[in-house]
């Protein structure tokens, strides 16, 4: 949702600045949201979040504002002017203003549909097999950017690397984090969850329990993990992006879906094991339905096999180069052939990396 930038006067009756805040707030996004300034905020800065309940999927930004000659500025993620306040606000710490200002508003685009390498783990321990309950679905709006799981010992975990924040004005439910590269993952429905305004937390922190808390709007049943993935300040559709070396396939209508591991399938319904998040250099191999894959002294067929990976295997690339054109999985065709680790060569054809360019740049 689009919403354009807008200045609102501090009313002369408030008993302090962040009253004001709020009320700049509620004038963008309506009566019916709810405001959490952080304490952090003063009579020239503010932060917090802002979230909009509704009966289906709430809606959730962060926000930063400045106040000039009794007028706050109100920047909502996705937004160009918050990428700006953030960079400059004196509130913020040299983490966030880092992070948050180097959001690309309105990059969603070419991209992000040529590169979804996410470097992410499933929202779980790494070695736990939890049930995939539901497939992609929305958060707000229309993009299916969401999945659900549960099960295993019910902790929820930090995917990536970022910056953490409680959403719901409760502090219960939702955590947000904000990861580099223009991802941020969302965690509803936490029971027992982590109370954070900005905190860093390492990949596999402990975020929460499964739940059905709906602090924040929305329906439960069942305990589980509401995992969403945001791109350049908004929801995106998580068709096609992997998690736990698990690659999430849309199929149906929402909640319908499926995960590939290599060749491996599994609907919903069914388990996904957590094999660690996949590096950004690495790929795991798709051989589309077969066992194993020919290693090559060189990128082409015209050179000898000197081994084999087997469908699934993580591999490390070096390098790329141009060789003989393959065709792998949903008649993806490519030139493109990969140099490992151990100095062999396989087509990228058969090796999933999130993107059909190279990962580790050209071989000179």
């Amino acid at each position: 949702m689009a919403l354009s930038l807008v200045g609102v006067a501090t009313p002369a009756h408030a008993a302090a600045p962040r009253d004001g805040l709020v009320a700049a707030v509620v004038a963008r996004l309506g009566p019916s949201v709810q405001v959490n300034v952080a304490p952090r905020s003063t009579d020239k800065w503010g932060f917090g979040t802002a979230v909009r309940p509704t009966s289906a999927y709430p809606e959730g930004w962060l926000f930063v504002a400045r106040r000039e000659t009794g007028v706050w500025r109100i920047a909502l993620e996705g937004e160009a002017e918050f990428a700006t306040l953030s960079a400059a606000s004196a509130i913020l710490t040299g983490d966030e203003r880092r992070t948050l200002g180097a959001t690309k508003a309105g990059a969603r685009g070419a991209e992000s549909t040529t590169d979804r390498r996410t470097g992410m783990r499933l929202p779980f321990a790494v070695g736990q097999t939890w049930r995939y309950t539901g497939g992609p679905h929305p958060m707000s709006g229309s993009a299916r950017s969401s999945i659900d799981l549960a099960g295993g010992d019910g902790k929820v975990l930090a995917a990536r690397a970022g910056l953490a924040y409680t959403m719901c004005r409760s502090g219960r439910g939702w955590v947000r984090v904000v990861h580099d590269r223009g991802y941020a993952t969302d965690y509803y429905h936490l029971e027992g969850n982590i109370k954070v305004d900005g905190k860093r937390v390492a990949e596999g922190a402990f975020l929460g329990n499964i739940g059905n808390d709906v602090s924040c709007g929305g329906r439960s049943t069942g305990k589980h993990v509401h995992f969403s993935l945001r791109r350049d300040g908004a929801y995106t559709a998580i068709d096609k992006y992997s998690f736990g070396k698990w690659v999430v396939v849309a199929s149906g209508g929402a909640y319908d879906g499926a995960a590939l591991h290599g060749s491996k399938r599994v609907v919903v319904g069914g388990g996904l094991y957590n094999y660690g998040a996949l590096g950004l250099a690495q790929g795991v191999v798709d051989t589309d339905g077969g066992s194993t894959l020919n290693r090559r002294s060189g990128p082409g067929t015209a050179n000898p096999v000197v081994g084999t990976v087997t469908d699934g295997d993580t591999v490390t690339i070096t390098c790329s180069a141009r060789g003989t054109t393959h065709t792998g999985r949903n008649s993806y065709a490519t030139d493109l052939w990969n140099k490992l680790a151990d100095g062999s060569w396989v087509s990228d054809a058969y090796v999933w990396t999130g993107t059909g360019a190279p990962v580790n740049g050209l071989c000179t």
